[in-house]
């Protein structure tokens, strides 16, 4: 069961001094606490819009329905002066009679908080961070990427959704995502600078073995948000395809010749060599047994390129 607030839904909200609270934000809680309660565009409660909601240009809040019982309701300006903190506001349903009026939302045409979207483009976007891995949270934070109270929601989303391993809170996680964000604390963004999107090597099913060999820096093949792979490679004698050099030398033996003296003598064998040859030379074969070749390196050793050609742009989570 689930209703609204009449006095906020679709109410045009003013500030301190009567004017238009153009850009102001509706934050929800608990109950007398400061631990984040979602509102949602639909009566089913399946479609959780952003907390904080933003007013339009005309300080109207947009409807929104909360689960029965009671909430806690703040109001500021584009500044982040509170202008209403109602502590125990009661949720008027219930859902089933359509709580406080309009339609309900199919979820599959929101784009929800922690989505993601991939631009050919660089630069910030309205209504987004960038996977880069920097840093959002509370105006108080010093994150990196963006200091904002309308960062809350995807802070909490990346708590809950990613280990601290891809998503470290700066000075380590506390004992929730709201006590985190009421401390002031970052959260790192994912890194996705120079990666290219890949599925999980089970997405819900068994394994599909294709990232074997594949090295990973952080997580593996089953981790949301790990990352692996190499720009370039460089192969190892193992990775080399089997091949053969076709370099043969045969020598079955070969002659080389000298010349003769007769003037020797008999008593130094010359002239008897010189006359038994009929000639002025003797040939004298070689006594060749073997002979190895080396074959001089031409290869550099280089790493070789395993990018698939690419479009650069720039992924964008939603707030």
């Amino acid at each position: 069961m689930a209703g609204t607030v009449p006095s906020l839904a679709l109410s045009t909200q003013f500030d301190k001094n009567g004017l238009l609270l153009a850009g102001g934000k509706l934050y929800f809680y608990q109950a007398n606490t400061l631990i984040p309660q979602n509102a949602f565009a639909d009566t089913g409660l399946s479609v959780a819009l952003p907390n904080p909601i933003t007013l339009d240009a005309s300080g109207r809040v947009p409807e929104f329905y909360c689960a029965d019982g009671n909430i806690r309701a703040r109001l500021v300006d584009a500044s982040g002066v509170v202008q209403l903190d109602a502590k125990n506001l009661l949720v008027v349903g219930p859902s089933s009679g359509g709580g406080g009026g309009g339609s309900s939302v199919d979820p599959a045409t929101i784009f929800q908080t922690g989505d993601v979207i991939w631009l050919d483009q660089a630069g910030t976007r309205a209504g987004g961070v960038r996977d880069n891995a920097r840093s959002i949270g509370s105006a108080s934070s010093g994150a990196s990427e963006r200091a904002n109270a309308d960062c809350q929601p995807l802070f909490t989303f990346l708590w809950q959704t990613y280990a601290d391993a891809v998503c470290p809170v700066v000075g380590g996680r506390g004992v929730s995502a709201a006590a985190d964000w009421t401390a002031n604390k970052q959260i790192t963004l994912p890194d996705k600078r120079g990666f290219l999107p890949a599925g999980l090597d089970d997405m819900g099913s068994s394994t599909a073995g294709r990232f074997a060999g594949v090295p990973f820096s952080s997580g593996g093949a089953t981790t949301a948000g790990a990352s692996g792979g190499e720009a370039t490679h460089t192969l190892s004698s193992v990775e080399i395809p089997a091949h053969t050099h076709n370099n043969t030398l045969t020598d079955p033996g070969h002659a080389h010749s000298f010349p003769i003296d007769p003037g020797i003598g008999a008593s130094g064998g010359g002239d008897v060599a010189y006359r038994s040859n009929g000639g002025s030379t003797v040939s004298v074969n070689s006594a060749t047994t073997g002979i190895t070749l080396t074959n001089a390196s031409v290869g550099g050793g280089g790493a070789h390129n395993n990018m698939p050609p690419i479009i650069l742009g720039t992924f964008y989570r939603k707030l």
